[in-house]
This record gives structure tokens, C-alpha cells and sequence, in this order.
């Protein structure tokens, strides 16, 4: 294509009949009918309610809150998970995924550079343009120029654009925060289900070895004349349950250790070298999970919006939907780029250097939509229709949170009763399992007081190991609750304007 010449008074006339007919069309732009209709909640007019307003006050969970149940092998367990987790290397690549296209957005506010050349050789025609000789001969056509474009933006549609790219980056940040606290609990509630195998394991050798004790004390009053032997099938045949309930165990554990490998992104291999949890012991004999704190740090439902990754990422989600608002609004305004040439022209190589060959030019060009069947208004109906959806989101995420915040309290109270009233339920039936198993030695009682009473201490000492795993495991779901630590760095939508967000990059 050959390039022409503006002069520069052609191009100062053209460029004020176009900011004449800009100013005169923008009044065209009918936004009316098309508004959010959804409204972000407030969390601090959130009603808390008895479980959050009785509670005492406890500190915000750390980064490493799991460290409170003092178990080394659980700490390294977690730290692997978060180092090999092919979940949160995922995470990581939607940062960098949405990074690269906010890289992209930013280069629609930058002047564009960009260089041409081309050499064609062709016949050209004696009945056109070109006289003989050149019509009706074969020749070069050659071009060389670099041109210069810039959007002014006047309505600001690629800077609302960027600010949306970069608002979507803090989505992905937030979400790789709320899939690394995911996974940090996977990998600790796993761990306490595995240490509760391991109590309810101890509990089920116990019991088959006081069952074939048993077995042995009716086979010698037996043959002493004492017993039955009705009693000795009695004994025996609780025996081989007894053995298949060990088995059942084995087999959870077995499972739970495969979990916990492949939460960390490893094979089955890896949970083999898993050992035995040092939380076990605390469910069957000396409890110290006493120690840990009950209670809510102040103001739970209005800090629980900087606190949360995932209630942080629907916010920005919100704020990356009102930027998208904007940019379908501007796209009802005219565009006007500033364009410029400069280069080289000329038929043949022989005068392709010469100064005579030169071009260059600059001017204004205005895309202005008068009539698109409605897709503008559609597109700005749909974006706002998407940022009701995000609000909608977001207040559910926050009522969903302040939940969940709530129901671990009432659990974590609740449960602390029961093992209370558990273990006093277990020394009355060890206190009762001890006479009947002494009065049959005795003679003094038939068998059956005494498979009785052990059925009575086994569900006991059962009930005491699962109440202390779930009062555990409620406190690791209530650190999930208030945000794991992993939220209080992140930045809030407000705090940062696209310079503050490229210095951090």
C-alpha cells in the first residue's frame, strides 16, 4: 500500500473536527436501565451471636498454628505438604498465569513502535496508473517504514482493563493463601485420625489381651471342676471379632498414611516411613489437649474480612468485576489513536535510498459505534450482572465463615463436657470391670457380669480416645475458620492503586 503525506495544517483541522464530533456523539452512550443491584455486607453489622459475643479471648492464629499439638513428625509432615503439594504448585501457576495477562493488559496503555518493510516484484499494467515503460513491465516495489500508535484512553477503558488484570492477581494470591490453609488441615486432620487409630488400636490389643486372659481362667476352672464349659465357648468365641477389629485397624491406618503421602504429592512409598503419632498417647492416657486456647480473638466478624483468604478473594473478585463495568462503559465512547509514519518508498532498488524516496505522515483516527444491534448494552448488562453474582459471593463466603466460626465454638465447648463427663464414665467402668473380673476369679460371679462389664470399659475407653481426637480436630477446623494466619498479609482492596501494586511486582 502506498503511504501518503498530511500537512501539518490538515492534520490540526482534522484533529479538532474530530474532537468536535467526539464531544458532540458521546451523548449517544445510554447506560439507563443497567445497575448493580446486589450491596457488599458489612461483617461488623453482622450479628455474632451468643456463641461468638460469650466467648473469651484468645490471640489470631499464627502461620504454623499447628504446631500447638507439639508433635515434631507432624510438623514435617505439613511443611513437605506445603514445599511438594501439586495443588498448591497449580495455585502458584495461576498467579503467574494471571500475571502474564495483567503484563498484557498494561501493554494496551503503552505507545505502540513497530517497523515494516516489504519488496514485491510484479508486472504492472499498461492500462492502469504506471505509463510505458514502466506499464507493461516487470519492476520492484519497495517499502521500508516505522510506524508509532497511541490510544489516549480518554475514557479510560484499557486503565480500567490493567486495574482488573491486577485486581484479578490478588484473586489468585488469595486463592493459592486459602488452598495452602486447605491443605494444611487435610494434612493435620489426617494426622489425628491417624493418631486415633493408633489409641483405638492400643485399646483393641488391650482388650483381646484381657479377653484370651479370660479364656485361659475358664479353661482352668474347667478342668478344676470350677467352671462350665459354656463359659469357656463364651470366652473363646469373642476371641476371633476381637482379632478382626485389630485387622480393621491396621487397615485404616494403613489408608490414612497413603492420605497424608499423597497430600504432600508423594507416593503410597512415603507413607510407609510415617511412625506412630505421639498425639496417640494423649488419647488414652495422660490428655494434654487441655492446653489448648478456647476462645475467639476480638472482633471476629469485622476482622474476619482480612483475615480469611478466601473472603479476601471474593472481594477481590468484586473489585476486579466494578473495573470490568467500567471498561464495557467506556466501550460506548469513541476511540482515538494518534498515528504516525516515517520511512522509505520507491519503484526498483535504484532510487530506494535516495531522499527523494522518503515518506512520513501523522494523524488522528476516531472508531466510534453508532449501531451494533444492542451488544454493547448487552455486554455492559452481562459485567454487571457478573459483579452482582461476585457480591452475592462474597456475602455468602462471609455469612458462610462467621458460621463456621461460630459451630466450632459450640463444638469445641461442647465436646470439652463430654470428655469430662467420658472419663468419668471410664473409671466407673474400669472400677466395675475390676470386681466382676476378681469375683469370677473367685467364684464368687458368673462369667457373663464379667463380659459385660468389659463391653461397658471397652465402649468407655473407646468413647474417651474419640472425644479427645475430636476435640482436636475441632480446634484445627476453628484455626481453619479464622483464617490459619495466612490471610493477615494480604493486601485488601482500597490499600493499593495499580504504581503501589507494580512496585511490589
Amino acid at each position: 500500500m502506498r503511504l501518503t503525506t498530511l500537512s501539518k495544517r490538515h492534520s490540526s483541522v482534522s484533529l479538532l473536527l474530530a474532537c468536535s464530533l467526539t464531544l458532540l456523539l458521546t451523548a449517544c452512550a445510554d447506560f439507563s436501565g443497567i445497575d448493580p443491584q446486589s450491596k457488599l455486607n458489612d461483617g461488623s453489622k453482622l450479628a455474632a451471636g451468643k456463641a461468638l459475643n460469650a466467648s473469651s479471648q484468645i490471640a489470631w492464629p499464627t502461620s504454623a498454628w499447628w504446631q500447638v499439638y507439639r508433635d515434631p513428625q507432624l510438623d514435617a509432615l505439613v511443611q513437605q505438604a506445603i514445599a511438594d503439594s501439586p495443588n498448591l504448585k497449580m495455585a502458584q501457576a495461576r498467579i503467574r498465569q494471571a500475571t502474564a495477562l495483567a503484563g498484557s493488559a498494561r501493554s494496551a496503555t503503552l505507545p505502540k513502535v513497530g517497523m515494516e518493510a516489504s519488496a514485491t516484484r510484479g508486472l504492472y499494467s499498461s492500462e492502469y496508473i504506471f505509463p510505458p515503460p514502466l506499464g507493461g513491465s516487470w519492476n520492484w516495489d519497495n517499502e521500508f517504514a516505522v510506524k508509532a500508535s497511541y490510544d489516549l484512553d480518554l475514557w479510560d477503558k484499557d486503565r480500567s482493563a490493567l486495574e482488573s488484570a491486577l485486581d484479578t492477581v490478588q484473586v489468585s494470591a488469595a486463592e493459592a493463601r486459602s488452598a495452602q490453609l486447605n491443605l494444611e488441615v487435610a494434612v493435620v486432620r489426617g494426622y489425628l485420625q491417624l493418631a486415633t487409630q493408633y489409641a483405638l488400636r492400643d485399646i483393641a490389643a488391650s482388650t483381646l489381651a484381657q479377653q484370651t486372659a479370660l479364656a485361659d481362667i475358664a479353661r482352668r476352672r474347667l478342668g478344676a471342676g470350677l467352671g462350665t464349659r459354656l463359659e469357656v465357648s463364651q470366652a473363646e468365641t469373642v476371641l476371633p471379632d476381637a482379632q478382626a477389629n485389630i485387622e480393621k485397624i491396621d487397615e485404616n491406618i494403613a489408608l490414612l498414611r497413603n492420605q497424608i503421602a499423597a497430600l504432600s504429592g508423594k507416593g503410597p512409598g512415603s507413607g510407609d516411613a510415617i511412625q506412630r503419632p505421639a498425639l496417640a498417647a494423649n488419647m488414652i492416657g495422660a490428655d494434654h489437649s487441655s492446653s489448648l486456647p478456647i476462645g475467639l480473638p476480638d472482633n471476629v466478624p469485622a476482622h474476619l474480612i482480612g483475615r480469611r483468604p478466601d473472603v479476601i478473594a471474593q472481594r477481590w473478585r468484586v473489585e476486579a468485576m466494578s473495573k470490568n463495568i467500567d471498561v464495557a462503559k467506556a466501550s460506548f465512547y469513541p476511540d482515538i489513536n494518534i498515528s504516525a509514519f516515517i520511512g522509505l518508498q520507491a519503484l526498483g532498488f535504484t532510487n530506494f535510498l535516495s531522499a527523494a524516496s522518503g515518506v512520513r505522515g501523522a494523524g488522528p483516527a476516531i472508531s466510534l459505534p453508532i449501531f451494533d444491534g444492542g451488544r454493547l448494552r448487552a455486554n455492559l448488562g452481562a459485567q454487571t450482572a457478573a459483579l452482582d453474582g461476585a457480591i452475592e459471593s462474597y456475602n455468602n463466603t462471609l455469612v458462610q465463615a462467621l458460621q463456621s466460626v461460630a459451630d466450632q465454638i459450640v463444638k469445641l465447648k461442647s465436646e470439652q463436657q463430654q470428655r469430662q463427663q467420658s472419663e468419668q464414665a471410664l473409671a466407673l467402668a474400669g472400677k466395675s470391670y475390676d470386681l466382676a473380673k476378681r469375683g469370677y476369679q473367685a467364684g464368687l460371679t458368673a462369667y457373663i457380669n464379667v463380659i459385660q462389664t468389659q463391653l461397658t470399659l471397652l465402649q468407655q475407653q473407646q468413647r474417651v480416645a474419640q472425644t479427645r481426637a475430636s476435640y482436636l480436630d475441632s480446634w484445627a477446623q476453628l484455626m481453619q475458620a479464622l483464617g490459619g494466619g495466612l490471610g493477615d498479609d494480604l493486601p485488601q482492596p482500597g490499600m493499593t492503586d495499580v504504581t503501589a501494586v507494580d512496585a511490589k511486582k
